[in-house]
């Protein structure tokens, strides 16, 4: 009979930190690479939910997470390409595939195994 070895971590988080684990999560078990400023943006979608394009771009390149609303619109169109983020319109959120959770008190249970052969 095999043994597992069992890690069981609880910690409390801000809804910051716990909005850009559950994408840093779904892109790492979907093989996605991001950089830091992508998670912020990301994050920040999220927050919002469903928002106008020009406006989440300018409000990201406030925030200074991108330069320009430009760079902004650039890193939302590479996300979209990866699968990250539904366009419709004029409109953008991130994709439901996500499966982001950012309202009311929020406990993530993922439980990840892995087999030695």
């Amino acid at each position: 009979m095999a043994v597992v070895k069992k890690v069981d971590k609880r910690i409390k988080v801000s809804r910051d930190d716990i909005i850009k684990y559950q994408i840093v999560t779904y892109c790492f078990l979907n093989n996605i690479q991001i950089s830091k400023a992508d998670l912020e943006c990301l994050a920040e979608l999220g927050k919002l939910k469903n928002t106008e394009l020009n406006k989440f771009c300018k409000v990201i390149s406030e925030k200074q997470i991108f330069k320009s609303a430009q760079s902004c619109r650039n890193a939302i169109q590479k996300a979209k390409n990866k699968g990250l983020i539904e366009k419709d319109n004029k409109k953008i959120l991130l994709s439901n595939d996500i499966q982001l959770q950012v309202d009311g008190t929020i406990l993530l249970d993922y439980k990840i195994l892995s087999v030695e052969e």
